[in-house]
């Protein structure tokens, strides 16, 4: 056993250790194992928020389009400020909402502002799905870490199976307990490690930031330029929005919320969390260190920037810390992508749809049922390969985004729109990025004529435009027919 395969060891034993030990003292009702009791101070609330902000797609992901994108891998940290900004007014209405109905799962925010169990169903499995590609990137993250910083003894295959387990057992145990506790020690290391390595390796290598863009911008002149075709200012700019908008709606971060104890906890952390957007930029600062120093790697190969730079920089034990870091940055999102999950598949998509008289009891126990089985599916998914990070995370953002309008129309001082409006948005929303993903429809092939201004737009967001349309017009039109159904309660 090389000496970084041991550090990584210990490091999954360690989280394991702590993921379990977070449950004692404490009784698992499914709001204690789902939301903590809605017991979580403003420092837990932000760990855990951070927690799930800082991933594998942030890790790996914003160091590798950084080495293969340049400029437009930074719409990565400018998306951020401007959900965080959003968040400030959205979610403290969003905890009042759902302390006051008692919601545990994402979807029972829209079941009960919109008084529709069969709503509640639909998120519910749009939820899902969005998560099961965010957690994909987790588990396929996970295994590139694992496999790269033991110098290919663990192969991913094998990395990815052990994180699967060590997430089933302490969430299944601890629920979001575990995944809180992890954080904690999370996020201190990751901040550590990436300030370091995005200082150390310019320093290093190039002797200073300025002198290592210089030498980029020789070796590939453009390159720190944003493109003029593909992903231009336009795709930038429309990208920020989207992925702003439906920050919040990543069901494992909107819970979040419901773990706090106060609105003052939720609103501070609106405040406090765009300092953590800062780690991010250091992270671009190790995947423009790497063009020069490891070229070659294109392509899904791109994710693996930083490990292949700090493992020619650095010792095997310190590679093996910096991979053990990496692996709880798979551990923790993933930990709650699978908590969430099989919560909406047990409350929401099983009670709701199928059996309303099952009690919270069965709910909780079903739900701890569920949580192997929708991690072993998520496993065979990855192990068959596929897309980058970010095309995964877009595409899982663009989806869960279809909910913001009926989401955000909730929230205001008089709430609009009804659940037939809401089901037809989401409908359409969903419709198009069907096309968009499965049949390559974009506004290049929509629009020949149009300019690369207009052709480079989001999908996504004209997705949401359409939704947005639909919503608005659907519940106008059955409003007057149905005013029972809408939303006739002040948040």
């Amino acid at each position: 056993m090389n000496a970084a395969l041991a550090v990584i060891a210990a490091f999954l034993a360690f989280a394991l250790f702590i993921g379990i030990r977070a449950r004692r003292g404490r009784t698992m009702s499914l709001e204690q194992w789902a939301v903590g009791g809605r017991g979580f101070g403003t420092l837990l609330v932000f760990l855990l928020m951070a927690g799930e902000a800082f991933s594998t797609f942030t890790f790996l992901g914003a160091s590798g389009w950084a080495y293969s994108k340049g400029p437009p891998a930074f719409y990565i940290l400018a998306y951020g400020a401007l959900a965080y900004l959003l968040g400030y007014w959205m979610l403290p209405a969003a905890w009042r909402h759902a302390t006051k109905h008692h919601c545990v799962s994402f979807s029972d925010f829209f079941a009960t502002a919109y008084r529709s169990r069969a709503l509640g169903v639909v998120v519910s499995v749009v939820a899902v799905l969005g998560m099961s590609a965010l957690l994909i990137i987790q588990l396929r993250g996970l295994g590139i870490i694992v496999s790269e910083a033991s110098y290919g003894t663990i192969p991913p295959a094998v990395a990815i199976w052990c994180g699967a387990i060590a997430m089933v057992l302490y969430i299944t145990v601890s629920g979001i307990h575990g995944s809180a506790s992890i954080a904690i020690y999370k996020d201190i290391l990751i901040l550590v490690i990436a300030v370091f390595l995005g200082i150390y390796l310019p320093l290093h290598y190039f002797g200073g930031f300025g002198e290592m863009f210089d030498r980029i911008e020789a070796a590939r002149p453009g390159f720190l330029q944003m493109p003029t075709n593909g992903l231009t200012l336009s795709w930038y700019n429309s990208t920020i929005l989207l992925t702003s908008l439906g920050y919040y709606l990543y069901p494992y971060v909107f819970t979040s919320v419901y773990a706090a104890k106060t609105e003052s906890a939720v609103r501070k952390n609106t405040i406090l969390m765009p300092l953590y957007q800062m780690v991010i930029a250091f992270m671009f600062f190790v995947g423009f260190a790497a063009i020069l120093q490891v070229p070659g790697l294109s392509g899904a190969d791109s994710d693996l920037a930083l490990l292949r730079i700090v493992k020619q920089t650095f010792s095997p034990w310190f590679v093996g810390v910096i991979g053990g870091v990496g692996v709880l940055t798979a551990l923790v999102p993933g930990s709650m992508i699978l908590l969430n999950a099989s919560t909406l598949i047990a409350k929401n998509i099983y009670r709701d749809g199928f059996a309303p008289q099952a009690s919270e009891a069965f709910v909780g126990k079903l739900a701890k049922r569920v949580l192997p089985v929708f991690g072993l599916v998520a496993v065979f998914f990855v192990l068959r390969g596929g897309a980058t990070f970010v095309a995964l995370a877009l595409f899982a953002s663009s989806l869960l985004t279809q909910l913001f309008p009926s989401f955000v129309a909730s929230l205001l001082p008089r709430p609009f729109g009804n659940k037939y409006g809401a089901f037809a948005g989401i409908g359409a929303g969903a419709l198009v990025l069907l096309a968009a993903v499965g049949f390559d429809v974009n506004l290049r092939t929509l629009l020949p004529g149009a300019s690369d201004t207009v052709a480079s737009i989001n999908m996504g967001l004209v997705a949401l435009a359409v939704n947005a349309v639909t919503f608005v017009a659907v519940s106008i039109l059955t409003r007057s027919r149905h005013v029972e159904a809408g939303i006739l309660r002040k948040v």
